[in-house]
């Protein structure tokens, strides 16, 4: 099982060539050269796969054009938004490094990852945690009183997912709400309150994670079968898993409707929510219970594909539509 975002194939010999190891603040080894300080900025953004925030970041702009449509916005808010969120998910993924880090070094796919392998350090990792959590309230004190108030829930939640793969295999799931409440955040950030269909998108998002979490998985199963660690792969196996992945994402399609019918968008939105459709149609029809080598194409390409088209679609329909 993964953390907060899911995660990728492992680094090629390349990309290790070109890591540097983060010492303890008793031994630090933080060079002053440019170079050098891109190189740990690199670092520190491979062990929370900072360039998968495509999966979420989508759909909370998404929420926020829907949320402005008739409402306005301004450019402060539309930063502090983006601040927001990747804060949030950066402190949710460094907390899920330091909690998984003993469970990473057994697992033959993990185990070159940046704390199991000591190129990160524990007080390191936490210390980016600990700084992107008071970033996280910062912004959301910034977007209004109500978002101050919810940000520690948030928190809450984002950080307790690295939990749940300990005691249930409904985690996916739990993934998917923690990952959901970023179009709701977006929503309340413009509004000042919660609307119906912010609603629609944390159902979106939950079902839409939840379910290519489901696909993840699958490479971990034996894994997670003889560790004890809980997930629909481990606990039902590959036909039932493909099944309920396909149900959820067939959900996260009714929820997208019901988002734009409750919003009053129109023919772009619906055009962007069958095409969404299409890709996953597309997505399991390359993942069989015989053959899962096209896991990564169906998780990484083609998931980034429905967030990416269907943002693209709410802001044109929210512009011109």
């Amino acid at each position: 099982m993964n953390g907060f975002t899911t995660e990728g194939t492992e680094d090629t010999e390349a990309e290790e060539k070109e890591r540097v190891r983060i010492q303890d603040p008793e031994h630090p080894s933080f060079p002053g050269s440019v170079s050098s300080v891109f190189s740990v900025v690199k670092t520190f953004g491979r062990m929370v796969k900072f360039s998968h925030t495509v999966f979420a970041l989508p759909f909370a702009l998404a929420a926020t054009a829907m949320a402005a449509r008739g409402h306005g916005i301004t450019f402060w808010q539309v930063l502090a938004i983006l601040v927001a969120m990747a804060s949030a998910r950066t402190a949710a993924m460094g907390f899920n490094r330091i909690v998984d880090r003993h469970l990473d070094a057994q697992n033959p796919r993990t185990a070159g990852r940046e704390l199991p392998t000591g190129r990160v350090s524990v007080f390191a990792a936490a210390l980016l945690t600990a700084t992107s959590a008071a970033v996280f309230v910062a912004a959301a004190a910034s977007l209004g009183r109500l978002c101050l108030v919810l940000s520690p829930v948030a928190l809450a939640v984002l950080l307790g997912y690295s939990f749940t793969k300990r005691f249930t295999w409904l985690c996916h799931l739990f993934l998917g709400l923690a990952i959901g409440m970023a179009p709701a955040g977006a929503w309340i950030a413009v509004r000042g309150e919660l609307g119906v269909p912010a609603l629609w998108l944390v159902a979106a998002v939950a079902t839409w994670i939840g379910g290519f979490d489901v696909l993840y998985a699958l490479a971990d199963r034996d894994f997670d079968r003889k560790t004890g660690v809980h997930s629909i792969p481990a606990r039902l196996g590959v036909r039932a898993s493909l099944a309920i992945s396909a149900v959820m994402h067939l959900g996260t399609v009714v929820a997208l409707l019901g988002a734009g019918q409750a919003a009053g968008l129109g023919a772009i939105y619906n055009l962007g929510v069958f095409l969404v459709l299409g890709i996953f149609v597309y997505e399991h029809s390359i993942v069989r219970a015989s053959d899962l080598s096209r896991l990564d194409l169906a998780f990484f390409n083609l998931n980034g594909y429905v967030s990416v088209v269907y943002f693209a679609a709410t802001l044109v329909e929210v512009l011109v539509g």
